[in-house]
């Protein structure tokens, strides 16, 4: 009986923890922080606050409302549907959808990448799913990783190489061919299976990759590869590549980073000894003609045979190492991944993007910067001399000295062809262009749109060292372009633009030229567009960089009106499903037919979403007159 009491008590607090989602991931984050496996997984799949976790995270996407193979997307959504997933999952009758293949443009490249686009349902399990691997996961990813993790991106990895990797003398690129569409199945259900003891969950998993796709309504099966545009399929990738991390943390780098700091250079030794002594008799002139003379060659040396420094940074399927130390060890260690890749994790390095690049005569390309060792010997910068306190210095001998203060330093710039690429789309033989497929938008709509390509642009070569020489000639190409556009549109000059719109903005770095557009709107604060007003002096650390992993967020408003269960229409409380619009501009009044009561509603409100019943909602989507009648119907 004391048994079967212990055993029931452990049942009520498992389903205590089952009903609260923060808990579940909080507990599983744990684990993973403490290296513990994880056991019992796949009925955490029962929890209906998952999944609403994983509508209210994954429902304000566009993407939510574009359909898979089937027509059905987050339209619709209600808690009954939730429940009816839960049911399949618990009873193992849930089978994934095959995707709906589809191809974008890969920048730089006039191929093609293929791009898979799940069922709704699929999408709001793999959210599911997905969450709870990353719970687990994140702690015990490796700091060299910056990809598809939470308060990680490409500026923490680049300032990173920015400020620890001083003294590089090569850059190993490294690039993995086709990863997404050849990671071996058979590899990353073995490294699920190291840490994840639960063989539902890892058959589910198993069951997403061999789903296939569909293209052109032809059904093709997937042998190998994660489905790009899947939900789950960055997290499985780092999951994956995480093996080559640890790696590199647990046998290369130890290898090759040997000795605190490399000897004095015996020259520069020589030239100092020969400056002091000249000091000392007090021969200043033939000092510091020494002085200049140490300048021009390193005061360590690049030479040491003893001394190795071998870096690391890794973002998704791209990597970059630096290394200090001859060539031929750099040659060793791009052979060591390739093997480790090839044998380990059946994948291959691209030939043409694996470069091995000379830090300081050359340049290498990674995350869209150009990246190389500085090398100025006349720049340079104030250091105090340490004092310590048995040494009985006058003052004149604690004054400042100065130092050579760019040699070796990592330096991030924005690349020529970059902003050469982005010039064209504005330009025409040469000169600034009007866009003549933007003469029927309003004026602030131009501006916004010419405000937000530059500044996308201009925010991430925010780290550059020169951002402000190659983003001011964008700058002056797109103004131009702009004030071509608005005076074409209507009709004027380029002056008669300029002075209709020019301004001045007020920001933490001074004061900026502008050009301004305002709507105004009685009652409300006027609609601001402006194009220009962003400061181009550089910046040197990443926004984002070592910020705690959350594993929840506060319910939305969104969740609140779902689990209200009551129409927002006609207080109806039976079948509540809620309805989704892809954008706020889908609710425009077009011409002069007056807008449905739903429709007033909802721009009102700037919602892109209403809790409605289920004959409401089917009264929307076909027009019928009780979706225009609701107000007759509850006065009655």
């Amino acid at each position: 009986m004391a048994k079967e009491g212990r055993c029931q008590d452990r049942e009520d607090i498992e389903e205590r923890v089952m009903r609260d989602a923060k808990t579940i991931l909080e507990v599983i984050s744990e684990r993973g922080r403490r290296g513990l496996p994880l056991e019992r997984v796949y009925r955490l799949l029962f929890n209906q606050e998952l999944y609403l976790r994983a509508y209210a995270k994954i429902a304000p996407n566009k993407g939510a409302m574009t359909p898979g193979v089937t027509d059905e997307t987050v339209d619709g959504m209600s808690l009954e549907k939730i429940d009816k997933l839960i049911e399949a999952i618990r009873y193992e009758r849930y089978r994934w959808t095959p995707v709906r293949r589809s191809y974008i443009e890969k920048k730089n490249s006039l191929k093609k990448r293929p791009l898979g686009i799940p069922t709704w349902s699929d999408k709001l399990l793999q959210e599911v799913v997905r969450s709870i691997l990353e719970a687990y996961y994140e702690p015990q990813f490796s700091n060299h990783s910056h990809g598809f993790r939470p308060n990680r991106g490409c500026h923490t990895a680049l300032t990173t190489i920015q400020h620890t990797w001083k003294g590089t003398s090569w850059f190993i690129e490294g690039d993995i061919s086709g990863y997404f569409d050849n990671i071996d199945h058979e590899v990353l259900l073995s490294i699920l299976s190291e840490k994840i003891h639960d063989s539902r969950f890892i058959r589910l998993i198993k069951e997403l990759l061999k789903a296939g796709y569909i293209e052109n309504w032809k059904y093709t099966a997937t042998l190998s590869g994660t489905p790009q545009g899947g939900i789950v399929s960055p997290v499985l990738a780092n999951i994956y590549l995480d093996q080559l991390d640890k790696y590199l943390e647990d046998t290369l780098l130890p290898e090759y980073n040997r000795k605190a700091g490399r000897r004095q250079n015996p020259a520069y030794r020589r030239l100092k000894e020969q400056r002091d002594y000249r000091r000392g008799k007090g021969r200043r002139e033939e000092a510091h003609k020494l002085l200049l003379e140490m300048r021009k060659i390193p005061s360590h040396d690049p030479q040491d045979p003893e001394y190795r420094r071998l870096r690391y940074v890794r973002y998704a399927d791209d990597f970059i190492l630096g290394f200090a130390g001859p060539r031929a060890e750099a040659e060793q260690i791009r052979n060591k991944l390739e093997g480790f890749l090839s044998t380990t994790l059946k994948l291959e390095l691209s030939e043409h993007k694996t470069l091995i690049t000379h830090a300081v005569t050359g340049i290498a390309r990674f995350l869209g910067y150009d990246i190389n060792v500085a090398r100025a010997n006349t720049r340079l910068e104030q250091k105090q001399r340490r004092i310590t306190d048995t040494e009985n210095l006058t003052r004149s001998s604690q004054q400042r000295r100065l130092r050579r203060s760019v040699n070796g330093t990592i330096q991030l710039s924005v690349p020529v062809d970059v902003i050469t690429v982005k010039c064209r789309a504005y330009m025409s033989h040469g000169k600034p262009m009007s866009r003549t497929d933007q003469l029927n938008d309003e004026d602030y709509s131009i501006v916004a749109r010419y405000q937000a390509e530059f500044r996308g642009l201009a925010e991430y070569y925010a780290l550059a060292v020169n951002r402000s020489r190659r983003l001011t000639r964008l700058r002056w190409v797109m103004k131009n372009s702009l004030t071509r556009t608005l005076a074409e549109k209507h009709k004027v000059s380029v002056r008669a633009i300029n002075r209709k719109y020019s301004t001045t903005r007020t920001t933490a770095d001074g004061v900026f030229k502008a050009l301004e557009v305002r709507v105004p709107r009685p009652g409300r604060h006027d609609l601001v567009a402006y194009f220009g007003g962003i400061s181009l002096r550089r910046r040197k650390m990443a926004v984002l960089v070592d910020q705690p992993y959350v594993v929840w967020n506060t319910r939305t408003e969104l969740l609140e009106r779902f689990l209200a269960d009551v129409c927002e229409l006609c207080d109806s409380p039976t079948k509540v499903e809620v309805h989704h619009i892809r954008a706020l501009k889908d609710l425009r009044q077009q011409g002069q037919t007056p807008m449905p009561a739903w429709v007033e509603r909802m721009a009102a409100r700037r919602r892109k979403t209403l809790a409605l019943c289920h004959e409401c909602h089917v009264a929307i989507q076909h027009g019928l007159p009780k979706a225009r009648s609701y107000r007759h119907r509850r006065a009655v």
